[in-house]
């Protein structure tokens, strides 16, 4: 069966209609961030011999738009993706499976930040958001999948100008996997995986524009 794609079509045009209701109202400030960052942690457990199968530590990208709620809270659209691989070495497979899977994982949120000293854009923020991860392995046999997921983070923005400023963060997010048997799989598969939860940690720096 062909993986679903249809998610990750629907995120450009719910970016893009929540962006121009908020420019539309007079007096917003607004911004978009693009963000570089360094991933690791996370992991799933092979069903057949319940070893761990971690996912390799990589680099991701994000945006967020940010929409002024009052004087130091923003409400947050946020989109993250990442290309990692999953090691396959210790599951139970047939001899001519690969020791790797490739995966895409997709963070779709929605959430906020609330500055720390009270003026909006400027300082130490604590941010989060809920919504869904999207799971994309790369071996044939395996679907996409997709599971409710949060974030939390601290951050610190640096502003560089009127309308630009620097962002550094850490966040961490949690997946609900809740699958005991053959997560990926439809109609059968090479590699058989399960899980409870996913967790990650990162570190990023972003660019901000407001607007």
């Amino acid at each position: 069966m062909p993986a679903r794609r249809t998610a990750p079509k629907l995120l450009p045009g719910l970016l893009i209609a929540t962006a121009l209701a908020a420019t539309a109202a007079p007096g917003s400030d607004n911004a978009v961030t693009l963000y570089g960052a360094w991933r690791s942690g996370g992991g799933f457990t092979d069903s057949g011999s319940q070893q761990s199968l971690d996912l390799a530590s990589s680099a991701a990208g994000a945006i967020s738009l940010d929409f002024a709620l009052d004087a130091s809270r923003q409400v947050q659209w946020y989109v993250s993706h990442q290309r990692t691989e999953v090691d396959l070495r210790a599951a139970t497979k047939p001899a001519s499976a690969p020791d790797t899977l490739p995966l895409q994982l997709t963070y779709l949120h929605l959430g906020g930040t609330n500055f720390f000293e009270g003026q909006r854009g400027k300082g130490p923020y604590v941010v989060g958001g809920l919504g869904l991860t999207l799971f994309s392995p790369g071996l044939a046999g395996l679907s996409n999948e997709v599971r409710p997921s949060m974030n939390l983070g601290l951050g610190w923005q640096w502003p560089l100008g009127s309308s630009i400023a620097l962002r550094a963060e850490a966040r961490g997010y949690l997946t609900l996997v809740n699958s005991h048997s053959g997560f990926f799989c439809s109609g059968g598969c090479v590699v058989s995986i399960q899980g409870d939860t996913l967790t990650q940690g990162e570190v990023q720096l972003g660019l901000s524009f407001g607007f």
